[in-house]
């Protein structure tokens, strides 16, 4: 569940420099890095939230989740803002240099955007889809394993198609 961030966050950088008019670049790649890092430190630290509140003793889902996400909501949006914050000068500099800058404060900006909305919105559903099934399964005596890696692959296959139909065709 951790890795959701990934595809989430990148389609905001993708529509970022779609917007911007920016093509593709060295620095637009190095910006996704920087994007997806504090993306997946996003997600850990709502999931890690969700996980102590489960250890606490909260065995409903909805009540976790729910106070979870009332707790990390503030830690998630102070932390990209500053980072969008910090990047606002970067993406609109007309100094020396600024043609490297602006594709790589461009793609952290709209994906932190984008990743910081999908991901309080997002991964509170999927963690609740993987807990009731994996509540379900405990319940059931069953030899099956839940698959939950088919959710992942279309989130990615999702994003990918987003990302590819947002590029400006050459």
């Amino acid at each position: 569940m951790l890795f959701t961030a990934i595809p989430l966050a990148a389609i905001g950088g993708v529509f970022a420099l779609w917007l911007r008019d920016i093509p593709f670049s060295v620095s637009a790649g190095v910006g996704f890095v920087v994007l997806f890092g504090v993306a997946v430190l996003d997600d850990l630290v709502l999931i890690s939230r969700f996980n102590s509140l489960k250890e606490e003793g909260i065995i409903d889902i909805e009540e976790r989740i729910l106070k979870a996400v009332k707790e990390r909501i503030r830690p998630i949006l102070l932390t990209d803002a500053t980072d969008i914050l910090g990047f606002l000068p970067m993406a609109y500099s007309v100094t020396a240099g600024a043609e490297v800058q602006h594709p790589l404060a461009t793609v952290v900006i709209g994906g932190l955007i984008s990743g910081t909305l999908l991901t309080l919105i997002v991964l509170p559903v999927i963690y609740a889809f993987v807990e009731n099934r994996s509540n379900n399964k405990k319940n059931l005596i069953s030899l099956q394993r839940p698959n939950t890696n088919v959710l992942f692959i279309l989130i990615v296959c999702g994003g990918l198609l987003v990302s590819y139909l947002a590029l400006p065709l050459q």
